[in-house]
């Protein structure tokens, strides 16, 4: 079966894989082997633990959803990050929002001091007036 992981950065997976493992909060676990029924899932914060031969890997999803049919299956997510294991696919997650979230931080500070300084040059200019 063919697994393609998407996310807003692009196609992050594209394998043959024999089965996955699905882990979601909300919808628990369950695997999907080759020739699975058709399937739709919703995966809110959870995992995809790929399988080949005795190759493990770990996809981690934030916000996704799942379709398996005819054999291929589609993930679409916000966010996804792989891993060889659990642990270390989270940890990386991790490591991005948190650098994601500084740059907004900045940005944020950034455009405050850019507003302020615009709203100085107005007055000065009393282009109001």
């Amino acid at each position: 079966m063919q697994l393609i992981v998407i996310t807003p950065s692009g196609e992050l997976y594209n394998e043959m894989i024999d089965y996955i493992v699905v882990s979601s909060k909300r919808t628990g676990e369950f695997a999907i082997l080759d020739d699975h029924a058709p399937l739709i899932s919703a995966i809110d914060v959870g995992y995809i633990k790929l399988v080949r031969g005795d190759e493990h890997v770990y996809t981690v999803v934030i916000n996704g959803a799942l379709e398996n049919r005819d054999s291929v299956v589609h993930v679409l997510a916000q966010e996804a990050h792989v891993g060889l294991n659990k642990d270390s696919a989270f940890e990386h997650l991790n490591a991005v929002r948190k650098e994601r979230l500084e740059e907004n931080r900045r940005r944020t500070k950034d455009f405050l001091k850019a507003e302020r300084e615009l709203e100085k040059n107005i007055k000065e200019a009393k282009a109001s007036k």
